[in-house]
């Protein structure tokens, strides 16, 4: 890497142990990478030295490989295993870059993908156009088959029919993959198997996807929109992963790569060129990963992530310890993917984002952002625009001497020519100009964090903000400040703090069914046997990925009262459906529903719609050591002006590597790291933990 005969001073100042294993004895280090839209963030734990070595370049959005290879150029220790996370998928479907897709589906039933749901986003708007499918419909076939509502076959799926199908899908030379997607297949899967089996004979070369592998759930526009999600991605994530692959092989890079999951697992690089879907959110997972990990040392119950990136900002929660996980993502409104996932919310809002002035006259930011090649301004790059990164240095928050530890020198003039150019359109001074970006960004991010809370009936006193990112800590104290939240945390190792979630993460598999049961017949056996079929499954699944001890399983049910149109969700306590455990099982509902709505129905029939198994393989951790108690006040290394709401103030400067356990800084303060800033506003107070997290208190 860049730089590789100066250790960060970051890595200098954290070391970490595992609380499981054997010390390796060859120094190999384990890598976690988070390819970005401006910067690629490493982090590189050594079992040997049990150090942590953190790092940035930047990006290249057309060809993200060769920033992963850049940033391995010269690392000093051989690589045990990486671990990447990638906006490859998220990409390919937001932009519409992925393959021109075939869809099969049963007679009558291929029109589906278009006809959607009968709901709006907007009642009122009445140019408002439902978004198109990722299919065309001249790429749409059907098979004259049927299988019932209860899994029965009522027509007889005819071979030579699929072979007729084939024949005019081969006849179709811009067609790179197939879909398919048989009415009530979660039931019973025997023609989209048969269906399939036919089709790879017939067309080698075209890859496949069928719901009941991808999606075996009730709901055919649900099922089908994310089934044909999956084969959309299929031939593009396949060639830049065997691209992956022969670039790693030709840098020297020979160890064993996972891509993390939207649901915060891993999987083989093999594995994702074969199940793509699950990408779809693969970048973000880490810092929420890795958030959980700090809410557990700390032991917080409520945390609200916030990662402010170069291009976008993504917003989670952590309550009881624990992910926010959903299966009702949508890549834009109504057109649903619903895998497993970490719930995350993102929002055009990052250190990239430009400012520009509206047809009214209005100051606005993002968002469009500026991304990697040319960058803001200030990166000297070619860039012209105002960013907010070119506010944060114009306000005096950013040190363009010290810019990624002094490695990028940023120019002040561009980002002041930049801002100059809108501050001249709205009759302010640059400094003004700046600090209206700056809080203009914050109100974005504010409307993301109610998104999150507010929206969801969660009371923001309740929560600490956690704040990571290359951009966030610039942001952290005036948010808590605009969102009522009383604290927040500033993490080790915050601009690569999603990267070190992946280092954090234990390998994970989810597993989902539809079997409709009601309280009134409900039969154990079969209950028993789809839960153990699932089980099976999701540990095959981890053992085929190499883990073989230390497996958790958790089952849950999605339930609800017959008729009602949405389910909750209930894990099970119990290993097997007994008439003991059902009438807990029910009681338990009534209770839920209770605690939930408000209300409970005791004599209502009950349904159970899916069944859900997850699979977590235990591994150890690195964790942080404590840090020493700081004998005497810390002593700022300098003083600048930052303009604060109030105007410009000269404020202390702060190394955080220089901080101690104990050490308490007043604001307002500036606390500076190699890739971040942390910006503490006047009247709140920052206390180092002996982690080395930064806790900001916004109460005097």
């Amino acid at each position: 890497m860049p730089g590789a005969g100066k250790q960060p001073e970051a890595a200098v100042l954290w070391e970490v142990f595992l609380d499981a294993g054997p010390t390796l004895t060859a120094p190999r280090s384990v890598f976690g990478i988070d390819v970005g839209g401006t910067f690629t963030d490493f982090v590189a734990y050594d079992p040997n030295t049990r150090k942590i070595a953190v790092w940035k370049e930047l990006s290249t959005p057309a060809d993200p490989v060769s920033g992963i290879i850049e940033g391995l150029a010269g690392h000093e220790h051989a690589v045990a295993n990486l671990r990447i996370g990638t906006t490859v998928a998220t990409n390919a479907v937001l932009e519409r870059t992925g393959a021109i897709v075939a869809y099969i589906t049963t007679k009558g039933f291929r029109d589906i993908p278009f006809i959607q749901r009968g709901n709006r986003k907007a009642h009122y708007d009445m140019s408002w156009v439902k978004p198109k499918p990722l299919i065309k419909r001249r790429h749409c076939f059907e098979l004259n088959e049927r299988i019932d509502a209860h899994g029965n076959v009522v027509t007889p799926l005819e071979e030579g029919e699929v072979i007729r199908v084939a024949k005019q899908i081969a006849a179709i030379p811009e067609i790179e993959a197939i879909a398919i997607c048989l009415l009530f297949s979660y039931l019973n899967p025997a023609h989209e198997l048969r269906a399939r089996e036919i089709l790879a004979r017939e067309l080698p070369n075209k890859p496949l996807s069928i719901s009941y592998v991808v999606l075996p759930k009730w709901k055919e526009y649900e099922r089908a929109s994310t089934t044909i999600a999956d084969a959309y991605l299929k031939p593009v994530i396949s060639r830049q992963l065997r691209a992956m692959q022969g670039r790693l092989k030709d840098a020297k890079v020979t160890a064993p790569a996972a891509i993390i999951k939207s649901n915060g697992g891993e999987m083989t690089l093999e594995a994702a060129a074969e199940a793509p879907v699950q990408m779809l959110l693969s970048g973000p997972t880490g810092g929420v990963i890795a958030s959980r990990f700090v809410a557990e040392t700390l032991r917080i119950d409520r945390l609200v992530t916030i990662d402010m990136g170069g291009t976008s900002t993504d917003v989670s929660t952590v309550i009881g310890r624990k992910e926010s996980f959903t299966t009702a993502f949508e890549i834009e409104w109504g057109v649903p993917i619903q895998v497993p996932m970490i719930d995350i919310r993102t929002i055009g809002a990052g250190g990239g984002s430009i400012a520009w002035i509206d047809k009214g006259g209005m100051l606005q930011v993002g968002p469009r952002s500026a991304g990697a090649n040319p960058g803001p301004a200030c990166y000297g790059r070619g860039g012209s625009e105002a960013t907010v990164t070119d506010a944060n240095v114009l306000l005096g928050q950013i040190n363009p001497e010290y810019f990624l530890g002094g490695r990028m020198k940023l120019d002040t003039d561009a980002a002041r020519k930049a801002v100059g150019k809108i501050a001249l359109a709205l009759g302010q001074s640059i400094e003004h100009t700046a600090l209206a970006i700056a809080r203009i960004v914050n109100n974005n991010m504010v409307g993301a964090l109610r998104s999150v809370l507010i929206e969801r009936g969660l009371d923001p006193r309740d929560f600490t903000l956690c704040a990571f990112g290359g951009a966030t800590p610039l942001h952290a104290s005036a948010l808590i400040r605009e969102m009522g939240i009383p604290r927040a945390i500033v993490p080790v190792h915050p601009a690569q703090f999603s990267a070190y979630g992946f280092i954090m993460t234990n390998p994970r598999v989810d597993r989902q069914r539809t079997a409709q049961l009601v309280s009134t017949r409900f039969d154990a056996e079969r209950a028993n046997r789809i839960l153990n079929e699932l089980e099976s499954e999701s540990v095959a699944d981890l053992e085929d990925q190499g883990y073989n001890s230390d497996i958790e399983v958790h089952r849950a049910l999605e339930m609800r009262y017959l008729g009602q149109n949405y389910e909750l969700e209930l894990p099970l306590s119990f290993e097997r459906f007994t008439a003991a455990t059902t009438a807990k099982l029910w009681s338990s509902f009534h209770e839920t529903h209770k605690a939930r709505f408000g209300f409970a129905t005791p004599g209502e029939i009950i349904e159970i719609v899916n069944f859900t198994v997850t699979a977590v393989a235990r591994t150890p951790k690195p964790e942080l050591i404590e840090i020493a108690d700081g004998e005497a006040a810390p002593k700022p290394k300098g003083w600048r002006s930052v303009w604060f709401i109030g105007g410009p103030q000269t404020t202390p400067v702060f190394a955080r590597a220089a901080l101690r356990a104990g050490h308490t800084v007043l604001g307002p303060a500036l606390i500076e790291e190699e890739a971040s800033v942390t910006v503490l506003e006047p009247g709140h107070r920052m206390k180092t933990h002996h982690h080395g997290h930064l806790l900001i208190d916004a109460r005097e």
